[in-house]
């Protein structure tokens, strides 16, 4: 394990050790430059990043939880993704800024660490945690209960230990080997939603469903601020998957702006798809009133409108769609950051040492993807005991990150105006601000079990950070200004 270097008289970097050289000519600073050493291998374009962003997120993703949001928000499914994705720009935004200063693997623990103060770092990389290390075990889950009702001969178990294998062999191979099967899937799941958008398009016209209106984006008769950011705060699900790009930023080969360009391209299209597929899906449901008032327990409800649409194929291949897209494509992606996240944070001292260990020749941190591949498995299998067990990972998912982006936007404020007294007021001041006022507004409207469950685990990770600090286990990390 590389440990952080604790001087502050920096020797001239070289090319390599100052990281990717943008169009401009002047390199960006390399993690070297920050006291670490590169140990990761910067293989990643920026059509990469946007790939593994969009497959994170899962262009079809509102066709697992469609019945879920749909309820929530009155029927006005696509408002609440409009209102999310409105919600995560502002996020994609601040990330953006904090990305081009910290070049590093870590997310947001690594942006809060250094632009307000180490242990607040601490603080949102736990909270994070509840997303990113949660999410794959959610996933697994979700696709091996849908799997499991397409063919109910195999036990949900088997499909779990079959999705984590494949997967943790898949990011074991390297970081450009899973880039490559994230291209394939993406294509395969933008053919499935492309034949559903255009059978529902030509289903609307032939007077199925409930013909075009725009009750999926406004109802006079339900709509309420409450209603609609409580929706928000289920459908954000759909949309976490866009700040993983950051975890990969030691692995991006070209200028640090590239994260947040990425980032942001891939909210924006991903969000696009997000309104429309629910628009159309929410114009096929049959009866609309029945979903709002009794809920889709079963979780079938997008593909009830899919089989409205264009019969029972289209119902079969949209839900196999969405359990290879949960269980692999997704999972897969959300394994490999989240062993980044737990590589940045073991690198600090902040988790046990040996998660810090880099593969010799395929430079990928293996002990962290061994781990997440453990922890998913055991978590998939107990919460699929549980009758709760998808609705209470999926809550605790979401508190989690969107705790975290609270920090975010703060250590934007605290890093530009107060560290480098920034004049740039919208970007560091105005833009983080509103992002954080609309996901405060979300989380105060959020499912109170999460709320909950997400202050316990606060409450935890407050506990760890002052075992760390009395125990002296705090990273001496090397300020920008020194630089």
């Amino acid at each position: 394990m590389s440990e952080p270097r604790t001087t502050h008289d920096p020797a001239p970097l070289s090319g390599a050790a100052r990281g990717p050289v943008p169009a401009t000519g002047e390199p960006d600073p390399g993690v070297e430059a920050f006291g670490y050493k590169q140990e990761l291998k910067r293989s990643l374009s920026f059509t990469d990043l946007l790939v593994y962003g969009l497959v994170f997120m899962v262009p079809i993703a509102p066709f697992g939880i469609f019945g879920g949001v749909f309820q929530a928000s009155g029927g006005m499914v696509a408002l609440a993704y409009a209102v999310g994705m409105l919600a995560m720009a502002f996020t994609a935004a601040s990330y953006s800024q904090m990305s081009r200063a910290f070049p590093m693997a870590g997310s947001v623990y690594t942006y809060a660490g250094r632009g307000i103060a180490q242990p607040v770092g601490f603080v949102a990389g736990w909270m994070i945690l509840l997303d990113y290390v949660l999410v794959p075990g959610l996933l697994y889950l979700i696709a091996a209960v849908a799997m499991n009702s397409i063919w109910s001969a195999v036990p949900v178990w088997v499909w779990l230990v079959a999705f984590v294998v494949l997967n943790t062999v898949v990011n074991y191979f390297g970081i450009e080997f899973t880039a490559r099967v994230n291209r394939i899937m993406l294509v395969a799941e933008l053919i499935v939603l492309a034949i559903f958008l255009v059978i529902g398009v030509v289903a609307l016209a032939g007077g199925k469903g409930g013909g075009w209106d725009l009750t999926p984006i406004y109802n006079s008769d339900t709509f309420s601020l409450e209603l609609v950011f409580g929706a928000v705060s289920v459908a954000v699900l759909s949309f976490l998957g866009f700040d993983g790009i950051s975890t990969l930023a030691e692995e991006n080969r070209d200028a640090a702006r590239s994260i947040g360009k990425s980032m942001i391209a891939a909210l924006a299209l991903a969000g696009t798809l997000f309104i429309v597929q629910t628009w159309i899906a929410a114009l096929l449901v049959e009866n609309p009133e029945k979903l709002i008032s009794e809920g889709d327990a079963a979780g079938t409800a997008f593909y009830d409108a899919a089989e409205v649409a264009g019969g029972h194929w289209l119902s079969v291949l949209t839900a196999v769609a969405t359990a290879i897209a949960w269980g692999f494509a997704n999972s897969l992606v959300a394994q490999a950051a989240t062993s980044r996240l737990l590589f940045a944070m073991a690198r600090d001292r902040q988790l046990p040492g040996f998660l810090a260990s880099v593969h010799p020749t395929r430079r990928v941190p293996v002990n962290a993807t061994l781990l997440v591949a453990v922890v998913s498995l055991v978590l998939g299998l107990y919460m699929n005991s549980r009758d709760d067990g998808i609705t209470l990972l999926s809550t605790l998912v979401n508190f989690g990150a969107l705790s975290a982006f609270l920090l975010l936007h703060v250590s934007v404020v605290v890093h530009y105006l107060g560290r480098r007294k920034s004049r740039d007021y919208w970007r560091h001041l105005a833009v983080p601000v509103i992002g954080f006022a609309i996901l405060v507004y979300v989380v105060i409207n959020a499912q109170v079990a999460a709320q909950r469950l997400g202050f316990v685990w606060l409450v935890a990770g407050l506990a760890v950070l002052a075992f760390l600090l009395l125990t002296g286990r705090k990273p001496e990390i090397r300020a920008e200004e020194n630089l």
